[in-house]
């Protein structure tokens, strides 16, 4: 499959006319599905999409133009659709295709076999036994909501007259299921997953486990009063900040005016117990990756070295426009240009478990969930408030279930008063790994 990607786009490329430039991705994705409810199968979805992008820059002005068929005829029309639309872009003389820059491509093993061999009937047995695992797990579980198995396959390629030329290919599988637990008066919800690039690795009784007590332990939760305390945040709730604080650290960002680190690079930002690293090399991340999306090879780049501002992210349009470089940050599909941000974000990781945390801390919430939160952060001042749900730390111990408060401080604020980093990094099923993170002074809105 791969090789036929780099042949279309080599034939794609070499159409190109004096003066001209072309970039072509070319991408193949295989998807399945899986929902079960109550024993039975409640949707099965199975499908492969092809597609392909065209990039033209001609007289320093680009067109785009993408189509999700790999047909011969339908491939004509998009080139000459990306050429027209190029005659009426706007000139802007930063305008230019990535060139090759000297970094090795990582040899990252991210695809298994055992997708394409794992039979259907056994990706229906594997939703049903968790469905029926979770079930029977605690009596307080009402309904086992959804449970879901999904997996994917997808190969692409990135072919430029630039001297681009770079293929690879991903696996991926995981099962969730959320769980709704209480009676009459009361019901709590709670989510587990399970991530492995082989299917037969997936481990059920992790999910299930997860899923039932995120929403068992909140039974019985009570507003708070508002107060200043230490918060930890679980793994899940600290990818997300992750997130969001990653989104600011582009070049992108940057050129838009909404980054809150802008002029602050080789500042102190954070606690000096702070590394934060975009590392797509790294195989244990859900979303690591040979090369970027303008086809140079990814590479670990740290974001915040010991709490110091140490650089942005870019792709190659960026770096030109901030005199800075690409650093392998460019993410597309195969339907859109090339943006930039972080890909496999996370944190260095300290050394004690969450339990471990906890036991030093007197008067704290455990902080399990939050909602609301990308609405509730403004990325230029950093503020941020938003609806969160957890359990009271006391004595070092966890007590008794928390909701219906808010949390909230400033980013910049919160990385600098990061008291510690937990050991229990978690690889999800997103862009950025999660961990405990234990953050003092935060402020909790309740009754």
């Amino acid at each position: 499959m791969l090789d036929e990607l780099l042949a279309l786009g080599d034939r794609v490329v070499a159409r190109a006319k004096p003066g001209e430039q072309i970039e072509a991705i070319v991408v193949n994705e295989t998807d399945t599905e899986v929902r079960v409810f109550d024993g039975d199968v409640e949707s099965f979805t199975s499908a492969t999409s092809q597609g392909i992008g065209i990039r033209v820059i001609n007289n320093q002005r680009q067109g785009f133009a993408w189509a999700g068929s790999l047909d011969p005829d339908v491939i004509d029309s998009t080139l000459s659709e990306a050429r027209d639309n190029a005659t009426f872009g706007s000139v802007d003389p930063d305008l230019d295709l990535a060139e090759p820059d000297g970094v090795p491509m990582a040899e990252l093993d991210l695809y298994d076999e055992s997708v394409n061999t794992f039979e259907t009937d056994a990706k229906i047995a594997l939703a049903l036994e968790l469905e029926a695992m979770t079930n029977g797990r605690d009596p307080r579980v009402m309904l086992v909501e959804s449970v879901d198995f999904a997996d994917s396959v997808g190969h692409a390629a990135v072919v430029s007259t630039k001297g681009i030329r770079m293929g690879d290919r991903d696996s991926g599988s995981y099962v969730t299921a959320t769980v709704i637990a209480g009676g009459e008066d009361e019901t709590q919800v709670g989510f587990g997953y399970s991530v492995h690039r082989d299917p037969r690795q997936l481990d059920l009784d992790y999910a299930s486990q997860m899923a039932v007590e995120r929403s068992t332990r909140l039974l019985g939760a009570i507003k708070p009063p508002t107060e200043r305390l230490t918060v930890v945040l679980d793994p899940m709730v600290t990818a997300q900040f992750l997130g969001i604080i990653g989104s600011t650290l582009s070049g992108e960002a940057l050129l838009k005016g909404r980054s809150l680190f802008a002029d602050r690079l080789g500042d102190t930002v954070a606690a000096a117990t702070i590394t934060l690293v975009d590392d797509p090399t790294n195989p244990k991340a859900f979303t690591a990756s040979e090369a970027d999306g303008e086809g140079l090879a990814t590479r670990r780049n740290v974001l915040i070295d010991q709490g110091r501002l140490n650089m942005f992210v870019h792709n190659s349009y960026t770096g030109r426009r901030l005199d800075a470089a690409s650093t392998g940050n460019a993410i597309r599909g195969y339907s859109s240009t090339p943006g930039v941000g972080t890909i496999a974000l996370s944190l260095v990781p300290g050394e004690r478990a969450q339990a471990d945390i906890i036991a030093g801390i007197d008067n704290g919430v455990l902080i399990q969930g939050v909602s609301g939160l990308h609405s509730g952060v403004n990325p230029i001042s950093g503020d941020f408030s938003t609806g969160a749900d957890g359990l009271r730390i006391r004595n070092g111990e966890l007590a008794e279930p928390l909701r219906e408060f808010t949390i909230g401080s400033t980013l910049q604020r919160m990385l600098l008063d990061v008291i510690e980093v937990g050991g229990d990094i978690e690889w999800l099923p997103s862009s950025a790994a999660g961990l405990s993170l234990a953050v003092g002074d935060i402020t909790l809105s309740g009754a």
